[in-house]
């Protein structure tokens, strides 16, 4: 049971890991600099679990997301009528950056509450 309860833990690398990779193959760019960067740090901190890195990491994620929220917002209302299109461009932006946003906070009280105890 403490390996299943240890890879629970680590869920939220794992989430934040598969976003990334979903950036990667969705920006079709195999040497993607910032997804290779933002992987290796993601695997690292799985392996080390430093409690600085758990801590910067999720924050950074938190910020671009909630830039990346206003930027869909405004790419949203660009749409002069609400169709299909638009609909799923919100849909799966919203899904992937509260995902993100949601793995990023749950990493961060990880580090920053549980250490405290």
């Amino acid at each position: 049971m403490p390996n299943l309860k240890s890879h629970l833990f680590s869920l939220p690398e794992y989430l934040l890991l598969i976003a990334v990779l979903f950036y990667w193959v969705s920006t079709a760019i195999i040497l993607n600099p910032v997804a290779i960067v933002l992987a290796g740090i993601l695997v690292f901190q799985l392996f080390t679990k430093n409690r600085i890195v758990g801590i910067v990491i999720p924050s950074i994620l938190i910020l671009i997301s909630l830039y990346m929220l206003l930027a869909l917002f405004s790419e949203f209302n660009e749409f002069e009528t609400i169709n299909a299109q638009a609909l799923k461009l919100l849909a799966m932006g919203l899904t992937l950056f509260l995902g993100t946003i949601t793995a990023s906070v749950s990493m961060l009280y990880k580090y920053v509450v549980d250490e405290n105890r």
